[in-house]
C-alpha cells in the first residue's frame, strides 16, 4: 500500500510539472512575439481576511529535532470577510466582498461568483481604458463551471487562462500569480496593524490598503 500512495504522489508531482512546464513555454512564446505581454494578462483569485489576524497554516512545516508541542487556539467560528480582486500591469480591480444583503459574509460558489462578474467585475473593466486583456483564474470548481466559463467568453473571449481551457492555468502554482506571491501578504501585513476589532473596520483597511497601492509598484511585481 505505501509502495501505491509514493508512486501515486510522484504521477501527480509529474504532471504538475508538465503542466508547469507547458504553461511557461506557452507564455514565453507571447512574450517572444509581443514583449509586454506579461502586462497583459489580468490575475485574480479571493481570499480570506479573519478578524482575529488569523492565517491559515496547514501549508507550514516546522522542523525540529523534538516536538515542539506548540498550540494555536482559534475561535470554531472566526468572523471573517472574503476578499476578490483583480490584478494586472495597469491596476487592481477590487476589493469586492462576498457578503449578503445584511452584511454576513458568504460562501462563494458558482451563481455568487457569475453575480460578481456581471455586477461588478464587467462594469468595473469596461470604466477603464484597456484592451485585449487575458484573464485569468484558477481551478476552483464555481471558477470552471460551464456557466462561468460561457460568461467570461462573452468578454474575453478565447482570451482565458483557465482549467480546461486551451490555455490551461496549472494547478498548485500560487508562485506563478501576482496575487499570492505578492498582493494578498502584502496588504495583510498592514490592515491589522491599528488592531480591528470590527468587520467595518477590517474592510475599510482593505480597502484603504489596496487603494494606496500604486501601478509603479505593480509594474515591478508583474516584471518579477
Amino acid at each position: 500500500m505505501c509502495v501505491i500512495i509514493l508512486q501515486l504522489g510522484l504521477a501527480i508531482h509529474q504532471n504538475d510539472h508538465q503542466a508547469r512546464r507547458r504553461f511557461v513555454e506557452w507564455a514565453q512564446n507571447e512574450i517572444a512575439v509581443v514583449p509586454d505581454f506579461h502586462k497583459r494578462i489580468l490575475f485574480s483569485n479571493e481570499v480570506h481576511f479573519w478578524l482575529n489576524g488569523y492565517v491559515n497554516k496547514q501549508n507550514f512545516c516546522i522542523w525540529s529535532e523534538a516536538n515542539p508541542q506548540v498550540y494555536v487556539e482559534t475561535p470554531l467560528h472566526p468572523e471573517k470577510r472574503t476578499v476578490w480582486c483583480a490584478l494586472w500591469a495597469g491596476g487592481i480591480i477590487g476589493p469586492y466582498f462576498f457578503k449578503n444583503d445584511e452584511g454576513h459574509n458568504v460562501t462563494v460558489n458558482g451563481d455568487r461568483y457569475r453575480a460578481m462578474i456581471t455586477n461588478f467585475f464587467i462594469p468595473e473593466l469596461n470604466n477603464r481604458d484597456v484592451q485585449e486583456l487575458w484573464f485569468q483564474q484558477d481551478g476552483t470548481t464555481c471558477h470552471t463551471a460551464r456557466a462561468t466559463i460561457d460568461l467570461l467568453k462573452d468578454t474575453f473571449g478565447e482570451r482565458l487562462i483557465s482549467r480546461f481551457r486551451p490555455v490551461n492555468w496549472p494547478p498548485r502554482s500560487c508562485d506563478l500569480t501576482p496575487l499570492d506571491y505578492f498582493l494578498w501578504g502584502y496588504v495583510k501585513s498592514l490592515v491589522y496593524a491599528d488592531k480591528p476589532q470590527m468587520l467595518d473596520h477590517l474592510e475599510d483597511n482593505i480597502l484603504r490598503v489596496i487603494a494606496d497601492i500604486r501601478p509603479q509598484m505593480l509594474e515591478k511585481i508583474i516584471e518579477n
